[in-house]
């Protein structure tokens, strides 16, 4: 049995893997992370693969399915986006028609929250793989290569007497470890050296260590839409394994992000994580999500085993605010969480909200003064970005705000976020608009461009990581 997984061609360094899908103003291109795994899982079983990512290749539509074509698979999985499932679904449709005799399914959170819409609107498309598919496609590739009812399959939709049908769930996977490493997938079939993460030193290597998250943040994407609320993981042992295996495979590579939702959750799980790295001799710098709630002990020896940086949501300086989308956390916790980071040596990037529920102008400018009184080394300022599957996105559409006229409204024309939350007190355009002020405003700063110089003379290495970044983000900086 062959099968193709594709991450089809859209707008030029086009994210599908993030949280917020999007072409970003740093330039940043995110692994295909989740096709990744499932290339994995279906691989370990035996069967023959091929993953194509034909943003990172600058592939036309006509090469990737020359490529598909002569691969002949049986099974081809197209990754998927909110704001580009259009053009997704065009591309299967060209594939159904170019193979014919493959099963062709769509992957990835919106068409695991858009199941029925999804079946409906693509006659085409024979099925579709939801929520953590990893485990679903295993099952499915092993009925065709038996060929066997794949329809059966837990964790699929497909078309049953013309209609819609949802299958029973897939139960998430508990043992993670059984899992290849995603690098080998990586190495196998792409080049390490066309993804960037501004936030991060280049080269980076992409990688999870556990899924899910149990926090309630309403607008969080991942835990509604493809991983659930119970935190998995791998072993500390695997996991270092996977750091170790990255050193020797890519040599280029000087950090490695895991990207769990929040890699911090169980302190003593990510404690066992850094022992075993300085047991093991791991020398590779890497980055990590966390919320602002790390205390210095655990920081401390996140840094001697080589963290250099925590990406940390911290959404509102208003404490309102922070509670209407069920963020758990008091802005002292924070203002903590960065003197003690501080203390401990440890990075911090700081991700910024505007427009969740209850936001006001006032509520605006508390955040953007309380970015600059954190003074987090980096900073992002993005608008509310409401996707289908979460309850932020319920809340808008059941409040009759959502603007947009179709899916491919979550983004500008040149692929930058696009808030479709519209209020009659807060327009989106003000939302944006801010945004963009408030980046201006943070990073032109002179006592933080004093901080950016001390740093890169302290730490040469973080040069290359800002030179990459300001090739796009400059002209974001100065455009009003």
């Amino acid at each position: 049995m062959k099968a193709l997984f594709f991450n089809p061609p859209f707008l030029p360094k086009f994210s599908r893997g993030q949280r917020s899908p999007q072409v970003t103003k740093s330039g940043t291109l995110y692994y295909p992370i989740w096709l990744s795994y499932a290339t994995g899982a279906v691989d370990m079983d035996g069967h023959e693969v091929l993953l194509i990512d034909a943003v990172a290749d600058e592939l036309a539509v006509e090469e990737a399915v020359r490529r598909a074509r002569a691969f002949e698979p049986d099974l081809v999985i197209v990754d998927t986006s909110t704001p580009s499932i259009f053009s997704d679904a065009r591309a299967a449709e060209i594939l159904k028609k170019e193979l014919p005799r493959s099963l062709i399914g769509l992957a990835g959170p919106h068409v695991s929250a858009t199941a029925a819409e999804t079946l409906a609107s693509f006659p085409w498309v024979d099925f579709l793989a939801l929520e953590e598919y990893d485990q679903t496609l295993r099952e499915l590739s092993a009925a065709i290569d038996r060929k066997a009812d794949w329809t059966a399959t837990p964790g699929i939709a497909w078309r049953k007497e013309g209609k819609p049908f949802i299958n029973p769930e897939q139960p998430p996977v508990q043992d993670l470890d059984q899992y290849p490493f995603v690098s080998r997938t990586y190495a196998r079939f792409l080049n390490y050296t066309k993804y960037f993460y501004a936030i991060t030193q280049w080269p980076v290597v992409t990688i999870i260590s556990g899924r899910g998250c149990p926090y309630k943040c309403n607008y969080c994407m991942f835990p509604q839409t493809l991983h659930g609320r119970q935190y998995r993981t791998r072993s500390p042992e695997n996991v270092v394994a996977e750091l170790q295996y990255i050193e020797k495979t890519f040599p280029r590579a000087r950090e490695v992000f895991i990207e769990d939702d929040t890699l911090t959750l169980n302190r003593k799980r990510m404690v066992r994580i850094c022992e075993e790295i300085i047991r093991g001799g791991v020398k590779i710098r890497w980055t990590c999500n966390a919320r602002a709630d790390v205390d210095y002990d655990t920081l401390k020896i996140m840094k001697a085993a080589n963290c250099r940086l925590l990406c940390v949501g911290i959404e509102s300086g208003d404490q309102q605010v922070l509670d209407n989308v069920e963020k758990g956390i008091r802005l002292e916790q924070i203002e903590q969480f960065f003197k003690d980071a501080r203390r401990a040596g440890v990075m911090v990037h700081g991700c910024f909200m505007a427009g969740n529920r209850g936001e006001t102008r006032e509520t605006l400018e508390k955040t953007l003064a309380f970015a600059k009184k954190l003074n987090p080394d980096t900073a992002q300022f993005f608008p509310l970005m409401v996707y289908p599957g979460t309850r932020a996105y319920e809340w808008a559409r059941s409040e009759n705000l959502i603007k947009a006229k179709t899916y491919a409204d979550w983004l500008t024309p040149e692929g930058l976020h696009n808030t479709v939350v519209d209020r009659p007190d807060l327009p989106h355009q003000e939302i944006v608009d801010f945004c963009n002020r408030a980046r201006r405003e943070f990073y032109l700063r002179p006592r933080y461009l004093a901080n950016q110089l001390q740093q890169i003379l302290r730490q040469p290495g973080e040069l290359v990581r800002v030179m990459k970044s300001m090739k796009t983000f400059a002209r974001y900086l100065i455009r009003k």
